[in-house]
């Protein structure tokens, strides 16, 4: 038994109600208020499924009968795209797993009793987390060299790992906040009861909070991992050959303009079929250690 306490049936006492019952008055509050935000479903992906082969047919229909059919000629390039797809993934892999690391050390320093360390930490944060993110890539993509010389070596900087950096630092601004507000979020009584209790403030953080931030902490991180995941198409702007690059160059090989919208379609699909089970786990991780996003 698990709750609140709540005047019921005449009389003055409190009772608790069950859990069960507290989560039916939540959702039916809900349901009075307009309901919950909308959420991914999986009959959206059979829309965009839908929306490739009316426009793979529409296509057809406009080109010219000596031409390849659109979806055939989608075939023959599926190689080509899918190689692309491959390398966002591994771009996303990248920057999510280094704005992760940099990032929580960040979120940690800014819990930091040194007031130097936490305003420094909060005004690094606050200043990626709200600059564009084409502009943090163009600077990355521009600013840093394009090779490095150490000694008689020659080492080169390409750009996809240029990319990758930039698309780093809103990642690491965002996780520095997840940290922070996951660790916030822990009530007092635990640092009291730990220092009641002798332990350091570092035993205390690693020991105590940081274990029961991270069902915090989980949710929120793995949406922030899709967000990127669909922000990686930022980097065919300069000229990385992810999975957009490709398309605009099967695009620009067939010299067809019917084919514009079915090799888009289908882009938008592969992201879809890659991020909607990561946003299905996310609300399922959410409704499972009721974490509100």
């Amino acid at each position: 038994m698990s709750g609140k306490p709540v005047r019921h049936g005449g009389t003055d006492l409190p009772v608790l109600l069950p859990a069960a019952d507290r989560l039916r008055r939540k959702a039916a509050a809900e349901r009075l208020s307009g309901g919950t935000a909308p959420r991914l479903r999986l009959h959206h992906g059979a829309i965009l499924l839908a929306i490739f082969l009316v426009s793979a047919g529409v296509a057809a229909a406009q080109s010219l009968p000596a031409r390849e059919p659109t979806l055939q000629v989608i075939v023959k390039w599926l190689p080509v795209l899918l190689d692309g797809f491959l390398f966002n993934i591994l771009i996303s892999f990248l920057a999510m797993a280094i704005g992760t690391g940099i990032g929580t050390g960040l979120g940690l320093l800014q819990i930091s009793l040194l007031p130097p360390l936490r305003r420094g930490s909060w005004v690094v944060t606050q200043f990626f987390r709200n600059a564009p993110w084409l502009v943090l890539l163009f600077y990355c993509m521009f600013l840093l060299p394009f090779e490095f010389r150490v000694g008689g070596l020659t080492i080169p900087f390409p750009d996809w790992v240029k990319a990758t950096i930039g698309l780093a630092l809103p990642v690491m601004a965002n996780v520095s906040e997840i940290v922070r507000g996951a660790i916030v979020s822990i009530p007092s009584g635990q640092w009291e009861a730990s220092e009641s209790l002798a332990f350091t403030r570092r035993q205390t953080l690693w020991q105590i909070i940081l274990p029961q931030c991270i069902k915090r902490m989980l949710p929120p991180w793995m949406n922030l991992y899709a967000i990127l995941t669909m922000a990686t198409v930022l980097a065919s702007i300069v000229g990385v050959s992810e999975m957009m690059t490709q398309a605009n160059r099967v695009l620009a090989a067939e010299d067809r303009p019917d084919l514009l919208i079915p090799i888009y379609s289908f882009v938008l699909l592969c992201f879809f079929v890659y991020c909607y089970p990561i946003a299905r786990f996310t609300l399922h991780l959410e409704r499972r250690f009721h974490v509100n996003l």
